[in-house]
């Protein structure tokens, strides 16, 4: 039993819930903390299963289908699929469930996350299929996730407001930037099987470039959410934090040395995240 879900938390890399959860959470205290909304355990959990779920779902399916791709490339005929550890049938049929998963949750949240559920499975799910046909993929993957912190402001509010955009609009352009970065090491092999990415499309020392641009507007309205939310100190610390890992990763992987992607890719961009939630939850919480 062990050994299946460990399988299944492999094929989602359950681990990359840690990219979008933390800005869900900043999400949901924006909530509380403008006095809006109440704090309630059930939502919390609710709000928590919905990110799960959606998550799951969208690495799942991509990677159903993506399975005959990683079957070719070196770097990913070891996942699960390509490796016969799970069948195409069961990744699809995990899909549904946490497709269902998360509908039933947004179902008991409230009727505004229901009904906009199916739009958040399109994208998310959607997103797959994009890199046979544009090389603005990464940027579809950061509107997906992109809904986690204004979804969760939702959640609890039922209306949309300017301060969750803002930061989901923090979230697309770094997840589209570290995206771009990722897919460097793939740009060869998708170029041989007419694959779209950026890196392909401009080349690695432009993507890069184009990466440094979308992280640099990222932090810039990082910068203008402190000025305009009335944030205190315990936000500087965290926004100084998260534009110092953004800086960082783009120190680290230069277009002709890419031995430090995955540590760019995972353990940067996971650390930024967490930590700007840490202290940005910490001064709603304390300095509100």
């Amino acid at each position: 039993m062990f050994s299946t879900i460990n399988k299944y938390l492999s094929l989602i890399k359950f681990s990359h819930t840690i990219f979008a959860l933390p800005f869900a959470l900043i999400g949901f205290m924006l909530a509380v903390s403008s006095h809006k909304a109440f704090f309630t355990w059930q939502k919390f959990v609710l709000v928590i299963l919905c990110m799960v779920f959606a998550r799951s779902a969208a690495m799942a399916f991509n990677r159903y289908i993506d399975r005959k791709f990683d079957s070719k490339n070196p770097r990913t005929v070891v996942r699960e699929i390509p490796a016969g550890k799970i069948s195409p049938t069961s990744a699809l049929l995990f899909t549904v469930i946490c497709c269902v998963g998360f509908v039933g949750c947004s179902f008991l949240i409230n009727r505004l996350c229901f009904y906009l559920s199916p739009v958040a499975l399109l994208v998310i799910l959607g997103y797959s299929y994009t890199k046979r046909f544009t090389a603005l993929c990464h940027l579809i993957l950061g509107v997906g996730l992109s809904l986690a912190p204004i979804g969760a402001y939702i959640a609890l509010t039922e209306e949309f407001a300017l301060l969750p955009v803002l930061l989901s609009s923090v979230v697309f352009f770094w997840v589209s930037g570290f995206d771009i970065i990722f897919a460097l090491q793939d740009d060869e092999f998708d170029k041989s099987e007419n694959l779209k990415s950026i890196p392909v499309y401009l080349g690695r020392k432009n993507a890069l470039r184009l990466s440094e641009v979308f992280h640099a507007i990222a932090a810039l309205i990082v910068v203008g959410i402190y000025f305009y939310g009335h944030f205190g100190w315990l936000y500087v610390i965290g926004m100084a934090a998260f534009i110092g890992l953004l800086i960082y990763q783009h120190v680290i992987v230069k277009p002709n040395d890419l031995s430090k992607v995955n540590l760019a890719f995972g353990t940067t961009n996971g650390v930024a995240s967490v930590v700007f939630c840490i202290f940005v939850c910490s001064d709603l919480l304390l300095l509100s």
